[in-house]
């Protein structure tokens, strides 16, 4: 298939990054279309070098133009006429240097190929999940298939038992009768003893049978054993690991209990059957008896397997956590916090007969000043099945709390590590007694790492070391973690972002936004597969401008102000400055786009596009919103309510087109809050009108700057907006990037809330010289709130 038309046949998603492509001048996508069979055949890498070639090219390419413009005549296509021209006046200028056409060209060629690519790998990738889906379903079948086996092979050695059983006592009735019988006819006596014997040799040849077929099953419980606590389980806590930190993996522990229950099962199957062979031996025994010389090795193997298990099913089913965390394994000193452990040995007889106690970091770490903590509360629980959804045994611990201790030993250790109270990482231990049919086992376990911290304002701290240690970390016991922090490959960092909001408004990040943040991290790059994040640059105590603070600050806003409008993808969120420019300077006036804030924290801001005097497209950007501005008015009513403030003419709203070119109405529009009349939930309860406008003239004079070659801001820290002029020499700054705050959004400005609105509110303040001039606006830019008093419908604010 040519290249053009499979680019035509891709998804919505990539056909936009087609339509961004082709958003430059340089190679029209009409041309492109027209004569795409004519451009993929030639070698235009080869003319980019050979002048000749280039001139024959772009000849050629002048007269596929012409009859192109021929086509367009016969079919009476005025438009289509008018553009072919255009485009050919345009090429004609290319006479002098058509090599740098064909670079041009070539440069395209490139760069599509590099989208159908991009197509491929995410195929191949979709295609790899099926297959991975397939074969872990494959993975099930087949231990269930192999669980089913070992159950039919119980049963079996249950019937040879019983048939072992019968066979010596046919033989003892036998002998039994030989011997009160006592018959003095030595043939018969030979006839009966050799019959004997013959029962005898039988009876042998079936307990050596059996002990074989045992072994036999060891091994098979061996395998599953193996396959469950080796590969099943650990499987199962690196998913749990990972959901702790957002991901949506499948962390339901039903069907391992099942597998786990069904191997317990057959184990003390297994010691009845030894048992029972050891009351056959009781009965009767002889020299070179089988069952003497191998039941010890099996009985002490099976109890070996059968211990091995039990101590692995022994798991913390639910990770400690506070209420009102920001997530799990962040504790905080005498607040409350919940666990549960789970046994998935799972037997009714033990319902309420195990108890589980719970205890603090067994063995302290060598860590200068490493804080030791006691555990409050109701630290003893038996397990049951009362507080389980899914009937499993548990034990439920929702009322546990710490409370740190006086004087510690951390710090009698031979090191001189010393770690951050959010690097201090800590253990709890959960302890029970396993015992059933005479068989007992002290089992244990333990959480994940914890941080235990003594304020709120260290949570945002802790849950980066969380995020981090779980993202790189699959020892479950490692508290040293933080003595030596790994850096973390940017793909699995990528995936623990995405994570991040994928829990919180069910909708993760893309490629693009993935790839944006990278550019942030790392500048441009050809490929960040390779690139590396250092614990210190993703975050630092004492360091504000960290990058998780920035990230997190983003991630907060979304979930309490914007989660709607992210969840249905309106907010395209993380673009940089330039990459915002290169997308709207294209687009038709109107167009619009949301993206947060590089350099506010936890602000979000949009840009829009403006046809300037000259005909020209300005990109203009508007003070970032933070959550002050958001707790006031929901963001889809700001944008649907913000206007530009131009010198004696009405107020308008510049917003017409969310990118690429969808109505503002009809993207936002089930959002609105407000309707008409009295169903407005601001007619009712606010009795005003909170309205953002922007001061026009302002933004005129920045763009103005910009246009004269206003360059970017110096570069400091992290790769952010003062880094866009790599690609793009026109770096556009956000309008109000730094501002002085609004004092109407201050808290010192609430008292004069009352007296503001009165003054508003009333009509006779709003005369034609209530802004008499430019030079009597305060120097803000924009986003004044500006409270209006409510006008008839059709009514304008002045």
């Amino acid at each position: 298939m040519a290249q053009w038309e499979s680019l035509l046949k891709l998804p919505a998603s990539y056909r936009l990054q087609l339509d961004d492509l082709y958003d430059r001048d340089f190679l029209p996508m009409d041309v492109r279309h027209h004569l795409s069979a004519w451009i993929e055949k030639q070698d235009w890498q080869r003319a980019t070098q050979d002048h000749a070639l280039a001139s024959v090219l772009l000849q050629v390419l002048l007269e596929n133009l012409d009859i192109q413009h021929s086509r367009f005549v016969q079919e009476e296509l005025f438009l289509q006429q008018h553009n072919i021209r255009r485009y050919k006046h345009k090429f004609q200028m290319h006479q002098d240097d058509p090599c740098k056409l064909a670079s041009t060209i070539h440069w395209y060629l490139e760069k599509e190929k590099e989208i159908l690519k991009d197509v491929t790998l995410d195929e191949q990738v979709q295609r790899l999940t099926v297959t991975q889906e397939s074969m872990e379903i494959s993975c099930q079948q087949d231990l269930e298939c192999k669980m089913s086996s070992l159950k039919n092979e119980v049963q079996c050695m249950e019937h040879a038992v019983i048939c072992l059983e019968e066979q010596q006592d046919e033989f003892d009735f036998k002998y039994q009768t030989h011997m009160l019988e006592a018959t003095a006819d030595e043939a018969l006596k030979k006839e009966q003893f050799k019959t004997l014997q013959m029962l005898v040799n039988k009876l042998n040849e079936c307990r050596k049978s059996i002990l074989m077929d045992m072994n036999k099953l060891l091994d098979r419980v061996e395998g599953l054993i193996h396959r469950l606590v080796d590969k099943e389980l650990i499987d199962w806590k690196r998913r749990q690991q990972k959901s702790c930190i957002g991901a949506s993996d499948n962390v339901c522990l039903d069907q391992m209990e099942k597998w786990f229950t069904g191997v317990a099962v057959c184990l003390f199957q297994m010691l009845e059957f030894l048992k029972k062979l050891d009351e056959l031996v009781g009965k009767m025994t002889y020299e070179n008896d089988p069952v003497k010389a191998q039941k010890p090795a099996l009985q002490t193997r099976t109890n070996s397997l059968l211990q091995t298990l039990l101590k692995s099913s022994f798991v913390v089913e639910t990770q400690p956590s506070m209420p009102q965390g920001k997530g799990p394994l962040v504790l905080r000193t005498n607040v409350q916090f919940s666990a549960k452990t789970r046994i998935l040995v799972k037997f009714p007889e033990l319902n309420h007969s195990m108890t589980v106690a719970v205890s603090m970091d067994r063995e302290v770490p060598q860590i200068k000043g490493y804080r030791r903590f006691n555990v409050l509360g109701t630290r003893t629980k038996a397990l049951n099945m009362a507080e389980s959804h899914s009937g499993g045994m548990v034990a439920d611990f929702r009322h546990l709390s710490l409370r740190e201790q006086k004087s510690a030993s951390g710090g009698k250790g031979v090191s001189d590590i010393s770690l951050s109270v959010t690097e201090e990482l800590h253990l709890i231990y959960f302890d029970t007694l396993f015992e059933l049919k005479g068989f007992s086992v002290q089992l244990q376990t333990c959480s994940l790492p914890v941080v235990i911290i003594s304020n709120s304002s260290q949570q945002q701290s802790a849950w980066a070391s969380i995020l981090w240690c779980n993202m790189l970390s699959q020892d479950h016991k490692d508290v040293m973690f933080f003595a030596n922090t790994p850096a973390a490959p940017w793909p699995q960092f990528a995936e623990m972002l995405s994570w991040q909001f994928l829990s919180a408004t069910k909708r993760g990040l893309d490629g693009a936004q993935l790839e944006m943040i990278a550019h942030r991290l790392f500048g441009k790059q050809e490929n960040y597969d390779t690139c590396n994040v250092t614990w210190s640059k993703f975050s630092k105590e004492n360091t504000p401008e960290s990058f998780w603070v920035w990230f997190d600050g983003i991630l907060v806003m979304v979930k309490m102000y914007l989660e709607d409008l992210w969840r249905e993808g309106l907010i395209m969120g993380f673009v940089n400055k330039s990459k915002e420019k290169s997308l709207l300077k294209k687009k038709q006036r109107g167009t619009f786009l949301l993206r947060f804030s590089e350099s506010v924290i936890g602000g979000i801001t949009f840009s829009w596009v403006e046809i300037g005097s000259t005909g020209n497209p300005k990109i203009k950007t508007v003070q970032p919103f933070t959550k002050v501005d958001l707790s006031q008015i929901p963001f889809h009513e700001i944008i649907r309510n913000f206007q530009i403030l131009e010198a004696e003419n009405v107020p308008e709203n510049p917003l017409l087109y969310l990118y690429p070119n969808i109505p503002k109405d009809d993207a936002f529009g089930k959002f609105y809050t407000e309707k008409t009349g009295d169903d407005s939930p601001y007619i009712k309860y606010i009795k005003t009108k909170l309205m953002f406008v922007s001061k026009e003239n302002a933004l005129e004079a920045r763009s103005s700057d910009m246009e004269q070659g206003a360059g970017p801001e110096p570069q400091t820290g992290l790769y952010g907006e003062g880094a866009d002029q790599v690609d793009y020499p026109e770096p556009l700054e956000s309008t109000l990037e730094t501002y002085s705050p609004d004092p109407m959004l201050s808290s010192s400005a609430e008292p004069q809330t009352d007296e503001l609105l009165q003054y508003l509110n009333n009509p006779n303040n709003f005369s034609a010289d209530f802004l008499p001039s430019d030079s009597a606006l305060p120097d803000l830019n924009l986003s004044s709130f500006i409270s209006m008093p409510i006008q008839a419908c059709g009514g304008i604010y002045l």
